[in-house]
């Protein structure tokens, strides 16, 4: 028993224990249950909530659920527009009106700091002092006892932050109500974002509701506008058809008349009266009232009908103006009488017959509520016409007929309009339906050949990345696919033929590849192809030469046959590669290597070309460098004159020796020049160069009386750079007359037709200016017409191949002898041996230029 009751007593003592452990955990339960409680409802809000107005209130009374948080605003920052954006703001001291604030006014506070470190703030009131101190951060507002702020972020990017804060000194936040907030802050911005984008939405469909309706509202408008006109086109075609087709009986016309006037206007009265031929009095064919009997004829007084016939015009009479019409004397006393007593409405409109009156049609009405309006007098007026017409009907039936079919045909056309914009309508709200698939369909495929764009390629090939990075024995390839001759085909034949050029190659290529292999254009006339599931390199290398082989078949592109070919370079999905950019990069860089050795290829990409294509690059940089800092050697070469052994001028060159690659070939570093777009720097360094040495060669008096240059034809392209150079000239005080400008044949070649003025610019200024490497291209003998060149270079190598190559020799010997009428000087290039300056002397040729007449000598 003692053994049994000291058990029972620990069992005692350890649930006593327990129990607050378990009242702590309850707890924790139940604040953890009001977080998912809290979460969910977000969730609900984000999903049903349709705009930002009521999401903020509601958050703001989730989170008011764990903590005091009367005080409580959510601020998000504008980068572009540089400001803060406070979308919810409650506090008991600050009154926030202006919903936006320049970020540079709250970015030294508390926000602020949220924003800039992304980091979370619990501050105590006592430890207001002190934070600020430390930090450097200034308080904006009214200081709180507590201050929770929490940063906003979408990813990693902050966007914007929550605080809550109290002045209540007996109000304190805990640790776990920091961890609420910054639970509950992760998921408030996909809240925002899901209610923003639903809000957009609903705004964007609203617009596009609005306009339908309002589109619709017009259109049914129209429709009864149209109506109407139809209804008076009706009318009138019937009283056009009476015209036409009268054939004697005057008293059923008049009837039909009156009918169709019922129908137009309140016409229950109505008669027509007509002057005899006297034109003393008036006859009335035709008189239908509802309470006299009208005379068949009387004698011309002063009645209504003949105010029309005086005044010529349609008359609308209503009891207002029956008082002036008496007083003035235009109308019989007894007849205004009556009008006043029976509140008559009058309408009346003249016939006119070529030009002359011959008639009245008239219509009235009884009663103060039926009055007739200045849209009846129209119609009337419109209306008398045509009974006038019919009045001659023999005249006219022919002609009323005519405009009878046209009215009768524009009627229908108009309706069928109707017919189209309502059919319309209906499709436009169908199409509704089907662009937001579009979009999605576009946003990921080329608008042109419909295959998939660079994003769904990129995105395809990335899962290819990481497919590889986890099995390695997955085999992928990618084949990157240039076009050959696309510029000419889009230049000659038009950009419309270069789409259908572009649209076949994608069927082409479509039929080279299986079908779960993603073939996809990049842009211009770069393709792609994400081969997958392969056995071996020969599948890939077997699929290279498949569309090879189809892109060379010919085109019919306008009626014409034009051909192309495909440049393919091929990299194979390695476990190394991150990213698609590295694998798409290397596969390019195979492309230019196929490129480069002739095109109508394929190359597999091997680390090799990487290598070669950064010693490239930065060979370019070292070039750059040395261009900067002036580290070329300059020489200097003369061209002599072989009878007199007198220096005609001196040529200036430069050459490069880079500490790391050495002595650089000099047609190498004008490539890279070129390519690096560094040539016209490179021109004008060797210009100031001659200039500087000139100068010297002057006060030094030496024997140095002009410098050649090698320059650009890119120079001549532009009138600005010629005049550039030419102020460079003049800014170093060199006269243009010691300066000789040498142009390469091959250059002039690619852009003869551009530079011809430039060439005659130079030449009044006083510039020497020689053809170079004349030969090495067309050697086309209307450079030697058409510019004023002063010497011509013959290419060294014609000069090389003397004394033993007659032709080439008899060669120098005809341009000598054009040289002769031309009046330019022959100029012999690469003269490097003694058989060679004799062969030259041989045939009087009278400048020459070499290792055999003089070493180049450094500056």
């Amino acid at each position: 028993m003692t053994s049994g009751s000291t058990q029972y007593e620990l069992s005692e003592e350890e649930l006593r224990e327990l129990i607050p452990q378990l009242q702590k955990l309850t707890e924790k339960y139940k604040r953890s249950e009001r977080v998912q409680k809290a979460l969910f409802d977000i969730s609900e809000l984000a999903s049903s909530v349709s705009n930002l107005s009521r999401l903020y209130p509601a958050i703001h009374e989730i989170i008011g659920d764990f903590m005091n948080a009367d005080n409580f605003f959510v601020a998000f920052y504008e980068p572009d527009a540089n400001v803060i954006n406070f979308a919810y703001f409650v506090d008991e001291f600050d009154e926030q009106t202006i919903k936006q604030i320049p970020a540079e006014t709250l970015m030294d506070g508390l926000t602020g700091h949220i924003l800039r470190s992304g980091e979370h703030l619990f501050i105590h009131g006592e430890d207001h002092k002190s934070f600020t101190e430390r930090t450097g951060i200034k308080m904006v507002g009214a200081v709180p006892h507590q201050f929770l702020g929490v940063p906003l972020k979408r990813g990693s990017q902050v966007i914007g932050a929550m605080v809550v804060q109290t002045y209540d000194n007996t109000v304190f936040y805990s640790q776990e109500d920091l961890e609420v907030l910054l639970f509950v802050s992760q998921h408030i911005v996909t809240a925002v974002d899901r209610v923003k984008n639903r809000e957009l939405t609903e705004r964007t469909i609203r617009d596009r509701t609005r306009q339908l309706r309002k589109i619709n509202d017009e259109l049914q408008e129209e429709i009864l506008e149209r109506q109407k006109i139809e209804t008076l086109q009706h009318a009138l075609f019937e009283i056009s058809e009476l015209a036409a087709n009268l054939e004697g009986d005057m008293n059923a016309f008049y009837a039909s008349i009156h009918e169709i006037l019922t129908r137009l206007i309140s016409a229950p009265n109505c008669f027509i009266a007509t002057l005899d031929q006297s034109g003393s009095y008036l006859d009335f064919p035709y008189y239908n009232d509802t309470t006299t009997k009208g005379p068949s004829r009387r004698a011309l007084g002063l009645g209504l009908t003949e105010l029309v016939l005086r005044t010529g015009q349609t008359e609308l009479v209503n009891p207002s103006r029956v008082l002036e019409l008496a007083e003035a004397g235009e109308l019989d006393v007894t007849v205004a009488q009556n009008m006043l007593k029976s509140a008559n409405s009058w309408l009346g409109s003249p016939l006119v017959v070529d030009g002359a009156i011959c008639g009245v049609i008239a219509v009235q009405t009884y009663g103060k509520l039926a009055k007739y309006t200045s849209r009846d007098l129209e119609l009337l007026r419109f209306v008398s016409h045509h009974i006038a017409t019919a009045m001659e009907r023999k005249r006219s039936t022919e002609a009323i007929q005519r405009y009878n079919a046209q009215l009768e045909e524009r009627v229908k056309e108009r309706t069928r309009e109707l017919d189209r914009t309502n059919a319309f309508l209906t499709q436009q709200i169908e199409e509704r339906k089907e662009i937001e698939l579009k979009l999605i369909h576009d946003a990921h495929h080329d608008s042109l050949t419909d295959l998939p764009n660079r994003a769904m390629f990129t995105n395809r090939l990335d899962l290819a990345i990481a497919s590889k990075q986890r099995y390695a024995d997955n085999l992928f390839a990618v084949l990157f696919i240039d076009l050959d001759r696309f510029k000419i085909i889009n230049d000659t034949l038009g950009h419309h033929a270069g789409d259908e050029f572009l649209i076949e190659v994608a069927r082409r290529i479509s039929l080279c590849i299986r079908g779960h292999d993603l073939l996809a254009r990049l842009g211009g006339d770069e393709f792609v192809v994400l081969l997958d599931n392969f056995a071996s390199a020969e599948d890939v290398e077997e699929v290279a030469c498949r569309i090879i082989e189809s892109i060379s078949e010919p085109f019919i592109l306008d009626d014409k046959e034009m051909y192309s070919g495909a440049s393919i370079g091929i990299a194979h999905l390695e476990p190394y590669y991150s990213s698609a950019d590295e694998i798409l990069r290397d596969a390019d860089a195979a492309m230019y290597q196929a490129k480069t050795l002739g095109r109508g290829r394929f190359v597999m990409f091997d680390k090799s070309m990487r290598e070669r294509l950064l010693e490239e690059l930065e060979l370019e940089n070292e070039f750059r460098r040395a261009l900067r800092d002036e580290e070329f050697e300059c020489f200097l070469q003369p061209v002599v004159d072989l009878k007199a052994q007198q220096v005609l001028y001196h040529e200036l060159y430069v050459r490069w020796v880079d500490p790391h690659y050495g002595k650089v070939n000099r047609e190498q570093f004008r490539i890279v020049a070129e390519q690096s777009g560094l040539t016209l720097d490179l021109d004008l360094y060797q210009l100031r160069r001659a200039c500087v040495l000139l100068n010297n060669s002057e006060s030094e008096k030496g024997n140095i009386t002009k410098i050649a240059v090698n320059i650009s034809i890119n120079h001549l392209l532009q009138a600005s750079l010629v005049s550039k150079i030419l102020n460079l000239i003049k800014g170093l005080e060199v006269p243009a007359d010691r300066l000789v400008f040498e142009f390469d044949e091959n250059d002039l070649n690619r852009r003869s037709s551009f530079i011809l003025p430039a060439i005659k610019k130079l030449k009044r200024a006083g510039v020497t200016l020689v053809l170079d490497n004349f030969g090495s291209g067309l050697a086309s003998l209307s450079y030697l017409f058409a510019y004023p060149f002063d010497f011509i270079k013959i290419d060294h190598r014609f000069i090389k191949s003397l004394p033993r190559s007659q032709r080439n020799l008899k060669l120098i010997q005809s341009v000598m002898l054009v040289s002769e009428h031309l009046h330019f000087d022959v100029i012999a290039e690469g003269v490097d041996s003694k058989t060679q300056l004799k062969a030259l002397n041989e045939i009087e040729c009278h400048y020459g230029q070499g290792k055999a007449l003089s070493e180049p000598q450094p500056i």
